[in-house]
């Protein structure tokens, strides 16, 4: 028999794989054309070449036993070493091989970091909306998770709830930025605010709070959009990014963890993160792509091919009658439903469009709608969006 957590776990699992799986059924029924699924945050962008040639030439160029053997749990140094580097010039700061820690994607390294930090009952707050997954990721090390209301007439962070929910038992606050699912990105005003926030309660109640800045949209912004670096801003935090999206490798599981040297109890945490990158089972992040990664670390995707599908997506959804967030950021649109959500799910795939509700994200009303898709996939799913809007009386 499974352990009770997990039977909680498999009936709660997640929506968005769900309705992913959903979608290939009706794809082989259907017909894949036909079928029109915003379901999964899957890039649709190819890798950069730099990719397969770097792979080819690490293959090709290294010795065998080195580059499939273990390395130090937090990765290789020079890769490491190349990483802080790439940072420091972008963002004018002072990191080095020591504030690196390589990681199994965006998702293990913040399962690193609760495992370091949290002891049972600590709560970590999030603002809502807020990527599912982070609920079992903190219940995992018997955390608590706190969210925060969102404001539905910005979706930038509702600070004033956020510090009313601060208490001696808040370990962690996680920021997601550019946001899944709205897309919103948060200003420097608000990162000021929040930063202020975190220091005066820090204060008063005497306890160090850990802000994780999870990142693994930092490169997808439009329109002139900065996505502020949060370490300036705040000594107590740490960035958790990942390579998925900003060079479409999501199934190579490879990104990394900064632990700035300003942060309380520095030595300790980037010590206990090494040992949690072993314990956790991940041992160390894959050794071919941490290569990879160096000889890529100037290599990008073409993100014009976002910004063409958000443009497309966003002026026809309003133009329709619809509500929406307008993206700046990430591949995703958040849409407000003009009925209950999970109604307005199930009209959408009567037409073959399969979208996510928002109550996945813990805000309800909603729907997002994954914009990393082919061009033809939305303009096929266009007249269905007509139709829905026409239904409930919008256009």
């Amino acid at each position: 028999m499974i352990a009770n957590r997990m039977k909680d776990y498999v009936k709660g699992s997640s929506v968005i794989r769900a309705m992913f799986e959903e979608g290939k059924i009706m794809a082989e029924k259907y017909g894949k054309e036909n079928v029109y699924d915003f379901s999964l945050g899957n890039p649709n962008v190819q890798a950069p070449c730099e990719v397969n040639n770097a792979i080819k030439e690490i293959v090709e160029e290294e010795n065998s036993v080195f580059l499939h053997g273990y390395m130090n749990n937090s990765g290789y140094e020079d890769v490491r070493k190349t990483i802080a580097d790439s940072i420091n010039k972008k963002f004018d700061t002072s990191f080095n091989e020591t504030n690196i820690v390589m990681t199994v994607g965006a998702a293990g390294g913040l399962n690193v970091v609760l495992k370091t930090l949290l002891d049972p009952m600590d709560e970590v707050i999030v603002f809502a909306p807020y990527f599912g997954e982070y609920r079992s990721y903190v219940s995992n090390y018997d955390g608590k998770i706190v969210e925060v209301e969102p404001d539905l007439l910005t979706f930038q962070l509702n600070l004033a709830d956020f510090e009313a929910k601060i208490t001696n038992k808040t370990k962690a606050v996680i920021i997601n930025n550019p946001n899944n699912p709205t897309g919103v990105i948060y200003s420097e005003e608000t990162i000021k605010a929040l930063s202020d926030i975190l220091n005066k309660k820090s204060k008063e109640l005497g306890i160090d709070i850990y802000l994780i800045a999870d990142e693994p949209y930092r490169e997808l912004a439009y329109d002139g959009e900065e996505v502020v670096y949060l370490t300036k801003y705040y000594d107590n935090t740490i960035v958790g990014y990942s390579y998925s999206k900003s060079l479409s490798l999501p199934g190579e599981r490879i990104g990394y963890l900064v632990l700035p040297d300003e942060l309380s109890d520095s030595d300790d945490i980037k010590a206990a993160a090494n040992v949690a990158t072993r314990i956790l089972g991940f041992v160390n992040a894959p050794s071919l792509m941490q290569r990879v990664i160096a000889k890529c670390i100037d290599a990008k995707v073409n993100v014009e091919v976002y910004d063409k599908n958000r443009k497309l997506l966003y002026d026809s959804l309003v133009s329709y009658g619809f509500t929406c967030v307008k993206p700046q950021g990430a591949f995703y649109l958040f849409m407000k439903t003009p009925c209950e959500e999970m109604e307005f799910v199930n009209e959408a795939k009567k037409h073959h469009i399969l979208l996510v509700p928002g109550s996945s994200f813990g805000c309800k009303g909603y729907v997002r709608i994954a914009y990393c898709v082919s061009y033809e996939t939305i303009e096929g799913s266009l007249n269905g969006f007509m139709e829905l809007a026409k239904k409930y009386g919008l256009s």
